[in-house]
């Protein structure tokens, strides 16, 4: 059970701190509602699901590759930059009234989260480090079953934090007034900005 506990702090502290894919969470979140938000995320923990299947069955060296680590900063500078400045640019759109809102299907929603999270090159640099070294590196000495129990205990305690953000952001746009909303939602799209130019950066460096 200690071990258990601990492997579900490490998924609530690894989900806890705000990157560009809790940006994006926050932002669905106030702009949609709750399941929206909710369904982000689970896109996203399918990914993380695809990244731990990959570094326990040993494939996720071709990731590590300086190619496809060009390739993911390159590409999630692009997605990052695009999504927060379309955020900045539809802020007037953001209202506390429901009504008349253009519908946004759920599987969009999810579609989102998945990609976002796939082409997060911070989510692939976690699996292939943290839980690489700490989980499978350790996995001489554990069953098969034990890293399976720890890997269900890290994903529920980032899907618990996701869905306490969920509810934040759904609750919020209801209870704050549009003013408000507009700037948490200018906050966390200039962080998506923030992240992509760090991506860009970094896929400048591994060009030269």
């Amino acid at each position: 059970m200690n071990s258990l506990a601990t492997y579900f702090l490490l998924g609530v502290s690894l989900a806890a701190p705000i990157g560009p894919v809790k940006a994006t969470l926050l932002n669905t979140g106030i702009k949609n509602g709750f399941y929206h938000a909710w369904f982000f995320s689970m896109g996203a923990i399918v990914t993380d699901i695809l990244y731990m299947l990959m570094v326990y069955f040993g494939v996720a060296q071709f990731i590590d590759s300086p190619f496809m680590k060009t390739f993911l900063w390159s590409f999630g500078f692009f997605v990052l930059m695009y999504t927060g400045i379309e955020n900045i640019l539809t802020l007037h759109t953001i209202s506390t009234n429901t009504k008349h809102k253009k519908v946004v299907r759920l599987r969009h929603s999810m579609l989102a989260g998945l990609l976002m999270a796939l082409l997060n090159p911070l989510t692939i640099l976690f699996w292939l480090g943290i839980y690489g070294s700490i989980l499978v590196g350790g996995s001489k000495n554990t069953s098969g079953i034990e890293v399976i129990f720890f890997s269900i205990t890290i994903l529920l305690g980032i899907a618990l934090v996701d869905l306490f953000m969920s509810i934040i952001s759904s609750t919020s746009r209801k209870l704050l007034s549009g003013p408000l909303l507009k700037i948490i939602s200018l906050v966390s799209s200039l962080s998506m900005i923030g992240f992509g130019i760090y991506f860009g950066i970094q896929a400048y460096h591994s060009l030269f």
